[in-house]
């Protein structure tokens, strides 16, 4: 798969935007490179295998430096991924219908934007969920990340904070290595199907690689940022649930 340089040229540009802006605030972006794709108009095939290469990049990082900064705690992490990378394999095999996959995407970027501009609670003390529920929830995620190249990280985020079954680092760090490992069984399961990648991925996860570094070195305002992301996330989650 291949497109013409002056739109690899806007993607590839949009990407590392989001990618800055992103981690100047915190966060991996994974909705956000969707978002671009969508706004673009790739294809669902294109979409969902660029989607999960780009999040195994990201959550690498990501989950090195938590894992660093002593927030990793592994028996809250394994519940939830034992039952989500078989799940995540199978959904990255299957193929939802272009209608269903941009509603169900675009329903996701909606509730993303939504995140960014939700205040989490003041930090308490954690009571980690039941282990039957941890991998129920596992499971759902992991399906959803495999079908949609989303990682699932976006939900089981909100989901340990507000649950109050993790702090927020803690929860950044369980859903780092979730995206991290749901990714890698989705795309796994993608070129099992598809038996090929988009040819321009790789200049995408530069594009990421770079923006992610110079983010993570700026200050700008969060407020602001999370703001501006949002609005992208909407307009894309609108064109892809509206446009048919």
């Amino acid at each position: 798969m291949s497109i013409a340089s002056q739109h690899l040229l806007l993607l590839t540009s949009g990407v590392f935007v989001v990618a800055l802006l992103y981690s100047s605030v915190g966060h991996a972006g994974a909705s956000g490179y969707i978002a671009v794709m969508s706004l673009l108009s790739l294809a669902p095939q294109e979409i969902k295998p660029i989607a999960l290469i780009l999040n195994i990049f990201v959550a690498s990082i990501a989950s090195w430096q938590f894992y660093r900064a002593g927030h990793f705690i592994g028996r809250l992490f394994w519940p939830f991924a034992i039952t989500s990378i078989p799940l995540a394999l199978i959904g990255g095999y299957a193929n939802l219908p272009t209608y269903w996959f941009k509603v169900l995407v675009g329903i996701i970027l909606l509730f993303s934007a939504v995140y960014l501009l939700i205040r989490p609670p003041d930090e308490i003390a954690a009571n980690a969920p039941k282990r039957p529920t941890a991998m129920v929830i596992g499971s759902f995620l992991g399906l959803l990340s495999g079908l949609t190249g989303t990682g699932g990280g976006i939900f089981l985020t909100p989901l340990l904070i507000f649950m109050k079954w993790a702090r927020v680092k803690t929860a950044g760090a369980i859903s780092a290595l979730f995206i991290l490992v749901n990714s890698v069984a989705g795309l796994t399961g993608n070129v099992a199907a598809t038996k090929k990648l988009p040819d321009f991925a790789w200049m995408l996860v530069a594009a990421v690689l770079v923006g992610g570094s110079c983010g993570s070195y700026r200050h700008f305002s969060p407020i602001i940022v999370k703001r501006m992301l949002a609005i992208v996330l909407v307009i894309a989650g609108a064109k892809l649930i509206f446009t048919p």
